[in-house]
């Protein structure tokens, strides 16, 4: 029979921007080059089916284990010796999550719901890649793959039925979504990024990761720009030639913040002369800004500030915060779902039991009746119910102390055959 202490149960022990702090999540962090010799030392620790998923908000291990204390254990452990830390280091600081707990937690995560913004399209890659690494590992059994399989629906579902991921949430997203407003796809689209300021570089940064070719570098001061343009992997342009740069910049970023306008109107139509009236997405993020506000007067320019970025960026976070709502009722309802199907496999085996001995003691019958029909019924019947009538005799004979016994014997048996 199936013996329900050593059914593998979901567990999911982690730390994550609510429960610890920065330094401790970039000790723990665990890249993808080393995922393969932390799952190994967790296969040799007696996990034998683990996931890690490592990011900025989070570094989780899931695992199907029977024993939750003795998987926390584990996992602790093994977190201890990859931050070189003590375990007394970790307390207060991990979580450990089983059962419904565990599978409502991976749901949320894969679906983008449990992050630090909200519906950020990456997750859901992050899960996968890492769901690969432990499956090229050996340590994805079918239990694993039958949770992040309904994970994935579940992520698919939210992204599809709602808008939780469909309006820029930051200022840099939100110049990606003024960007293909204007100019559409942007792979055909060169930048200029003007200054070495920190948001300058976010944005010029996300514009790369949103498909624009080139980008261009220059600031004031050469040492920054070379830094700049070496950490974005692009190209480096000369500042004192702005005239020059600016006609084959389909979007322009300023991070400067000097103290006077570095971009004039004067600037910009003489810019769109040469680009034949192409027009030009024009992002000032420094602060003060670094273009005259007169350029929005001229045809073809198109300025936007923080201002209009952050803007954009709050009603985004509004959106997205009414659309998880509608969300989490998805991940809830896909839980209920997800418990009862695994519930009903968790009752196979004690099924396949019982048909077993009830096919026993059928052949055992046929072949004692000798043929006759009747006679093996009554045999089939006797023997199939006479060790079950004992128990209940037993169960009826022990007094007060096991009514409730009796009781939750008794609605069992009514349950399972339809008694009247």
């Amino acid at each position: 029979m199936n013996d329900n202490r050593f059914i593998l149960r979901p567990i999911i022990v982690g730390a994550n921007h609510r429960s610890s702090s920065l330094a401790l999540r970039d000790a723990l962090f665990v890249d993808d080059a080393a995922q393969p010799f932390f799952l190994a030392a967790l296969r040799q620790a007696g996990l034998a089916q683990a996931v890690v998923l490592s990011t900025c908000d989070r570094v989780e291990v899931l695992t199907m284990h029977h024993d939750a204390a003795v998987a926390e254990a584990i996992i602790a452990q093994a977190f201890a010796m990859r931050g070189h830390v003590t375990t007394d280091g970790l307390a207060g600081q991990l979580y450990t999550l089983a059962d419904e707990a565990a599978v409502k937690h991976c749901f949320a995560v894969t679906a983008s719901l449990d992050s630090l913004i909200i519906g950020e399209p990456y997750v859901l890659g992050q899960v996968k890649a890492c769901h690969r690494i432990s499956r090229e590992a050996g340590l994805c059994g079918p239990e694993m793959e039958t949770l992040l399989a309904a994970a994935y629906a579940v992520a698919k579902r939210v992204r599809s039925e709602t808008a939780v991921a469909e309006r820029p949430v930051s200022i840099a997203s939100a110049a990606v979504q003024f960007a293909r407003d204007l100019h559409g796809e942007l792979s055909d689209c060169q930048a200029l990024l003007l200054g070495a300021g920190e948001m300058g570089g976010l944005v010029a940064e996300s514009m790369l990761a949103a498909g624009v070719h080139r980008l261009v570098v220059a600031a004031p001061r050469q040492s920054q720009a070379e830094s700049l343009a070496e950490s974005l992997n692009c190209h480096l342009g000369a500042f004192e030639n702005l005239s020059e740069l600016m006609p084959d910049a389909d979007i322009v970023l300023t991070a400067v913040s000097g103290r006077h306008h570095l971009i004039g109107a004067e600037h910009i139509q003489a810019a769109l002369r040469k680009r034949r009236r192409k027009p030009v997405f024009l992002v000032d993020v420094g602060i003060p800004g670094d273009i005259d506000p007169a350029v929005n007067r001229v045809d073809g320019a198109f300025l936007y500030d923080l201002t209009d970025l952050e803007r954009l960026a709050m009603e985004g976070r509004a959106t997205r915060e009414v659309a998880a709502r509608e969300a989490w009722t998805i991940v809830d309802a896909e839980l209920t779902s997800f418990s009862r199907g695994r519930a009903a496999r968790v009752a196979v085996p004690s099924i396949v039991a019982l048909r077993s001995r009830f096919e026993a003691v059928r052949d055992q019958a046929l072949a004692e009746a000798g043929g006759d029909a009747e006679k093996a019924t009554h045999l089939l019947v006797s023997r199939l119910l006479h060790e079950p009538s004992e128990a209940m005799r037993e169960i009826a004979a022990g007094g007060d102390g096991t009514k409730a016994e009796w009781d939750a014997a008794e609605q069992l048996l009514r349950r399972l055959f339809r008694l009247e």
